[in-house]
């Protein structure tokens, strides 16, 4: 028999498959985009043979959560686009915290594919539909329960979107417009992606002092829509939240041993990352940014949110409350860049100013669109949840300019350099597995996530002995070690650490 001829061969690395089942010896070949997995020592030929000895060759891992929906289409070179498949990223899940670029800026799922397919990518996105982009489209940003006739409305948007390809539904509760929705509002819309076989995706209403009650609204939801659960970015944050893991997960654990279908990820971090606005309360931002920016022009209206702050209001999360300014630093702020790593309560303190005053008056200089990092979380609550069997990886990677959350350039090299190699909390296959073979089943990802004969060949060939995460709060883009090569649909995208001209990806349906 004539040996098999390939366009690349990678022989000499261990396989972890992304099932989670021990490394394995073999030789993986890659042909018209898909993958062959072969005996160590099967005879083949190839136009490329990659000896990669010393290494694991594994899926492509799969991000369960970013902020990448308009990346790459960005055209002023100020926004991070590849840091992400530069750490052995080859599909990136956007469209979460109920924020997606569809119905708006892009009309429907497949404007925002033909965009991306213009503008070409060298790895692959799916989305979600994000609940506030629905709102806002059909009910404004308004805070008023919907009509009848507009959640209808979201429902068709809805049913439309994920017939289309689309990966969910998300939802992000502590955001406006989304946070102005009841759970009644929320759990029709999950009926839809129930239908649909899809999940439901959740940003809690609270994951500080009230993370407890806020996953029993969502583990309401999915009872009664029957949707599958996702828990985004589970933590228990603020210095009333902090251990709270302790009980949540066991809850997770019990509802999952009692039949519901739910997961949830995690990024390797005890600092998140948002917009300056979200803390704000929920009635700042009725209206819109037009509106809040008016409020924040209003000494009176400051006044108001400085008491909110310090008084809470129900149902609001109110990160500043349970931690405080200091926590707070600026990650991103175009017009402003001398401000970037340095906390509001330190700004505040130089100018002699209230925090609450720097806060508008930054917000008022930038127009609302200020990024921010909070140091709210700890680290054992951090490694319970990394360590959870049902758990998956996602960056939560906000790509924008200055100085973005180094998770967006280091969560998946710093699972496996300091979760797997240097603490050993997690091995490198079940590691391996919770960024591939279980993102990909969660989302739907058809013949991804699993290195086996006839799927896509997306993959990664990394060093276990010196793949580390690089990026720092201070320098967050530094390029990763140890990942040697990524392929995306049979072609190198990323090889020692540089992209390559190739762009093979696509938005996939799901």
């Amino acid at each position: 028999m004539r040996a098999p001829h390939f366009d690349l061969l990678i022989h000499g690395a261990d396989i972890a498959d992304g099932t989670g089942a021990p490394l394995a010896a073999g030789r993986i070949g890659i042909t018209g985009g898909r993958v062959r997995v072969l005996p160590p020592d099967s005879p083949a030929h190839a136009d490329r043979v990659l000896d990669a000895t010393g290494c694991v060759v594994a899926p492509g891992f799969i991000d369960a959560h970013t902020h990448s929906d308009l990346a790459a289409l960005d055209d002023t070179g100020t926004v991070p686009a590849h840091a992400a498949v530069l750490q052995g990223v080859t599909v990136e899940i956007c469209g979460n915290c109920g924020d997606s670029a569809f119905p708006a800026p892009y009309p429907d799922f497949g404007a925002l594919a033909r965009a991306h397919a213009e503008a070409g990518r060298p790895n692959h996105l799916a989305s979600l539909v994000g609940h506030g982009t629905l709102r806002e489209a059909v009910v404004g940003p308004a805070d008023r329960a919907a009509t009848a006739t507009e959640l209808d409305s979201m429902c068709r948007v809805l049913d439309e979107a994920l017939g289309s390809g689309a990966a969910g539904l998300s939802t992000g509760l502590i955001y406006t417009p989304g946070s102005y929705a009841d759970t009644a509002e929320v759990t029709a819309l999950a009926a839809v992606a129930a239908r649909h076989g899809k999940p439901y995706v959740t940003h809690l209403r609270d994951e500080m002092s009230r993370v407890e009650a806020a996953l029993e609204e969502a583990v309401r939801i999915a009872r009664d829509s029957g949707a599958p659960l996702h828990v985004s970015h589970h933590k228990t944050a603020g210095r009333h939240g902090w251990g709270a893991t302790e009980r949540t997960l066991p809850r997770l654990l019990a509802l999952r041993a009692g039949g519901m279908d739910v997961t949830c990820d995690v990024y390797p971090y005890t600092a998140g990352s948002t917009g300056l606005a979200a803390m704000l309360p929920p009635w700042a931002h009725d209206g819109g940014t037009a509106r809040l920016l008016e409020r924040l022009r209003d000494t009176g209206e400051r006044a108001r949110m400085r008491a909110a702050i310090a008084d809470g209001v129900a149902g609001w999360e109110n990160t500043v409350g349970n931690g405080g300014w200091d926590r707070i630093s600026v990650a991103g702020a175009v017009r402003h860049p001398e401000l970037h790593g340095r906390s509001i309560a330190d700004i505040a303190a130089e100018r002699g100013a209230d925090t609450l005053d720097v806060v508008a008056d930054l917000l008022l200089a930038e127009e609302g669109d200020v990024t921010i990092i909070s140091h709210s979380m700890r680290e054992d609550d951090v490694q319970r949840v990394l360590a959870a069997p049902f758990a998956m990886i996602g960056s939560d990677g906000v790509p924008k300019p200055g100085l973005p959350h180094p998770r967006w350039a280091g969560t998946f090299v710093r699972v496996l350099g300091r979760y797997v190699r240097e603490l050993g909390l997690l091995g490198l296959p079940e590691a391996i597995h919770k960024m591939t073979g279980a993102t990909a089943a969660r989302f739907g990802l058809t013949g991804r996530g699993v290195l086996r004969d006839g799927g896509h060949a997306d993959l990664v060939v990394l060093d276990p002995a010196a793949v580390a995460d690089r990026a720092t709060f201070a320098d967050p883009l530094l390029v990763p070690s140890g990942i040697r090569l990524v392929v995306v649909a049979g072609s190198v995208v990323v090889e020692d650490g540089a992209v390559t001209p190739a762009r093979p990806g696509r938005v996939l349906a799901c």
